[in-house]
């Protein structure tokens, strides 16, 4: 059951320990300038494929060469004191994407480096960072956690905002999908928010990780600790962390987003993980969306990268040149 967690985490990054460490229809799906992939109306009809050009072609002027984007190492105190760790790709451009790295992962995913790549192509400067209790960042890695971890990505956004830089657009993986999207709910403060491979129903997952008698062992123990097939423990639920999760009713929280907040969702047809129907279930609930189902790929876009990467530096493309972000 716990080898599900390995398939996005790079290594040699793993959880901190347990002790501290320092209603309707679907919306119309637009079309957009990236690789292959298929998307399906409300009626479910044969899927369809939409041949469009690739990112490759569609060079910009704010385009930059490789050797002028700069890493920075950026340290942000979160609301707890603790010490979050993220990386700048500074391309001296105003606006910043954040990308949030999904469960047991950290900012050194395939995914996020990949996607910092491709954006600084564009211009556009990239800040990926470790949640609390994960990766470099300092805290306890707790199960669910997705107010907390919003709360973190709050203090990201503030920080830049308090660089007199624009938070254009945050993007979150798996777990990160679900985080950003909470973040959209709670704070309305960014236009542009990227669900990648996100859970819809929080009831689901849970008996795939820590048994099927989750329930029955948390009432009894208060915890349940998840073990490798080694016996060692990975991490500990407890019952508080079990109860935040099904607590998060994503059909409600996306009902809270601000007017003007435009979100993007991709789900691979094959993720073996969070299936793709709850990609659908966002289209439903999300007034200003857009679905992109990529066609094959599982929930790490394993064999997919270029497809994934393309999707998602074209909206965010569109987004920035569609809003005028003005600073408070």
């Amino acid at each position: 059951m716990a080898s599900l967690s390995m398939y996005c985490r790079p290594n040699p990054y793993s959880p901190k320990p347990l002790t501290k460490h320092t209603p309707s229809r679907y919306h119309q799906i637009h079309h957009s300038s990236s690789s292959s992939f298929l998307f399906f109306p409300s009626s479910h009809p044969k899927p369809q494929f939409i041949k469009i050009s690739s990112m490759a072609a569609q060079s910009s002027p704010s385009q930059k060469p490789l050797n002028s984007v700069k890493q920075q190492r950026v340290i942000v105190k979160n609301n707890s004191g603790e010490n979050l760790v993220g990386i700048l790709h500074e391309t001296g451009s105003t606006k910043v994407v954040i990308l949030c790295h999904g469960f047991q992962s950290s900012k050194d995913s395939r995914i996020n480096r990949n996607l910092a790549e491709v954006l600084t192509k564009q211009g556009i400067s990239v800040f990926r960072f470790d949640f609390s209790g994960n990766g470099e960042s300092e805290g306890t890695f707790q199960y669910g956690n997705y107010i907390k971890e919003a709360d973190d990505l709050h203090s990201v956004v503030l920080h830049f905002q308090g660089m007199k830089r624009v938070v254009g657009a945050i993007v979150g993986h798996s777990k990160g999908g679900d985080v950003v999207l909470v973040y959209a709910s709670k704070y309305h403060d960014v236009p542009t928010v990227v669900n990648l491979s996100g859970r819809y129903n929080m009831e689901r997952g849970i008996a795939e990780r820590v048994g099927k008698d989750y329930m029955e062992r948390i009432e009894k123990d208060g915890f349940i600790d998840v073990k490798d097939k080694e016996g060692n423990v990975q991490y500990r639920v407890t019952k508080e962390s079990l109860m935040e999760r099904l607590a998060t009713k994503m059909d409600a929280l996306c009902l809270l987003f601000g007017k003007d907040c435009r979100v993007l969702t991709v789900h691979g047809s094959a993720d073996e993980i969070i299936p793709v129907e709850d990609a659908f279930e966002f289209d439903k609930v999300i007034a200003n969306h857009k679905l992109r189902i990529v066609e094959g790929a599982d929930h790490c876009y394993t064999k997919h990268p270029t497809e994934l990467e393309e999707v998602v530096v074209d909206y965010i493309n569109e987004s920035f040149q569609g809003n005028t972000i003005t600073l408070q």
